[in-house]
Order: C-alpha cells, then structure tokens, then sequence
C-alpha cells in the first residue's frame, strides 16, 4: 500500500509537472514582462512575505535578485529544497518547473532573463581588443559565464568615463539609480537616465560611458552568446 500511495504521489506530481503552465499566465499580478523579443523574455517576479507561486516552467534563465531572497523550491518530481540569495547577486538555472514558496517576512523582488531555445547565436561577436573586460577590467568584472550567456557586473565611480568598447545584444539591468552619457563612435551621445531596478534591452553596440553624478553607479550587463 506505502508503495502504491507513494507511485500515486510521484505520478500526480509528473502530471503537474507536464501539465505547468508559463507563471505569467498563472499569476499576471506577481510576473510581469518587461521585454520580449527572439531572444529573450525578461520577467519582473514579485511575492509578499510567505507567498507561494504554483508549479510553472522555465526555459534556461538568468536570475538578477533586486532584493534578498529566501525561498522553498519543489520540483516536478517532489525534490525539495531550500535557495537563498542577496540582492544584487546573480545566477543561471537551466530548464526547470517547480513551484515557490517565499519562507521570509519580507516581500522579494527578482528580474529573470529567459533564454528562448530556439534563439539565434554568434549574431553579434565583439573583437577582443573592444571587449569591456579587457578593456576596462577595473570596472567591468564577470559575474559568470558559459555556453548561452555572459553576465557582466558593471561599477562606475563618480565621473569616471570608460574607453571604448562594445557587447553583442544584451539585456542591462540597473541595480542603483544612474545618470550617464553614452556616446558612440558616429559622434552621437545618448543622456541615459536610470532608476534602480530599471530593464533595457541594447542591441549589439559600440560605445564610452561617462558617469556624470556624484554617486557610484552599478548595473548587470547579460551579454548573449
């Protein structure tokens, strides 16, 4: 009997596996999206203190955390765990469906960068002698890199203006409020005006950045392979 009621078990929780549905359309009040084109879809995901989010799919994402997570993972299979992470950290999960449960006093409030799998690749390759790393490596450090995506950590101090460089399509998030003028190699300089939290999208460019507040400023930059 044990046996069949826990077949019973891991059968229903397959089913709901299958059966999970885009989180957006599950719940439209806690995942919003920001941007979405043939290679990304960028959700805003949002929970009260100790609110749950019913099982729901993902393809391979990135997750920039706007705020301090603590959160109860259950996967399709009824695997269960625990995830904790600091705002303005960063991580990549590959394809999942599981379920959230928020096990903190505090809301969350998390930006998650999905990969669509049928994406195009190597559209946009920068010449290493543009790359911002090595370029700039002060202020342009990795946070972490591998077959789909590279995610750079980006910290200008107050008025300082980095070289040229490029990145191919990226998604930029903006972890303070910013203020900078970008200008680019036909002459042309964009005034860039941010609040923290703030989501772009940037196809494959060339360009400096000048920081002109008072204040450092700090974004992540997901670069798409």
């Amino acid at each position: 009997m044990k046996r069949f009621v826990m077949a019973m078990i891991v059968g229903f929780l397959a089913v709901c596996g299958a059966l999970a549905q885009d989180p957006v359309q599950l719940r439209p009040d806690n995942y919003k999206v920001l941007i979405d084109n043939a290679q990304v879809r960028v959700l805003r995901a949002t929970r009260g203190p100790h609110e749950k989010a019913p099982m729901h799919s993902h393809p391979d994402y990135v997750t920039i955390y706007l705020s301090d997570l603590n959160q109860k993972i259950t996967l399709a299979d009824g695997t269960v765990q625990e995830v904790h992470r600091k705002a303005g950290t960063t991580s990549f999960s590959k394809a999942i469906t599981h379920a959230e449960d928020n096990i903190s006093d505090e809301p969350l409030e998390v930006l998650v960068v999905e990969l669509k799998p049928n994406a195009p690749h190597g559209t946009s390759l920068v010449p290493p002698e543009l790359d911002p790393v090595k370029t700039d490596g002060k202020y342009h450090t990795v946070d972490f890199e591998n077959d789909r995506v590279r995610v750079l950590r980006t910290v200008l101090e107050p008025h300082i203006k980095s070289p040229m460089h490029a990145h191919p399509n990226y998604v930029v998030v903006y972890l303070t409020n910013l203020h900078t003028k970008m200008s680019f190699p036909d002459g042309t300089v964009n005034d860039n005006k941010r609040k923290k939290g703030d989501v772009a999208w940037r196809d494959a460019l060339k360009h400096t950045t000048e920081n002109v507040e008072d204040g450092h400023a700090e974004e992540i930059q997901v670069e798409l392979k």
